[in-house]
C-alpha cells in the first residue's frame, strides 16, 4: 500500500523525501554548536571588561578569532534551518516562500556581517 498522493507519486516524493536531510542537518549543527558554545564562552570571556585596543589585540590571536567566526558561522546556519522548519510547519503558499527567502537572506547576511567584524578586528 502507498501512501503517495497523485501528485507525488508524480513528482516521485515520498513522505519522508527531505525531512531526513533537514533533521540530520539540524542534528549535525546542533552537535557542533556544543563545544564551540562552550570554547566561545571561555574565550569571550576573558576578553569581557577589556578596552577596546586590549580586545582587538586579543582577537588578532587566531585561536579567539577561530572559535568566534565557527561558533558564529554554525550559529547562523542552525538558525536558517531551524527557521525554515519552523515556517514550512506553519505558513502555506507565497508566504511560505516569502518568509523562507527572507530567512535565508537574512542569516546569510547576518553570518557575513558578523564573519566580516570577527576579520577585520583579526587583522
Amino acid at each position: 500500500m502507498a501512501y503517495l498522493t497523485d501528485r507525488k507519486r508524480a513528482e516521485g516524493l515520498g513522505s519522508a523525501k527531505s525531512g531526513t536531510a533537514q533533521h540530520i542537518r539540524m542534528m549535525v549543527t546542533s552537535v557542533a554548536l556544543l563545544p564551540l558554545c562552550v570554547l566561545f564562552v571561555f574565550t569571550f570571556g576573558s576578553a569581557l571588561g577589556m578596552g577596546y585596543e586590549e580586545a582587538a589585540v586579543y582577537y588578532t590571536r587566531p585561536f579567539p578569532a577561530l572559535i568566534a567566526i565557527l561558533t558564529l558561522s554554525v550559529g547562523w546556519i542552525h538558525f536558517r534551518h531551524g527557521a525554515q522548519v519552523a515556517i514550512e510547519d506553519y505558513t502555506r503558499g507565497m508566504t511560505r516562500k516569502a518568509l523562507i527567502l527572507g530567512t535565508i537572506c537574512l542569516s546569510y547576511l547576518a553570518l557575513a556581517a558578523s564573519v566580516l567584524a570577527i576579520v577585520r578586528i583579526a587583522l
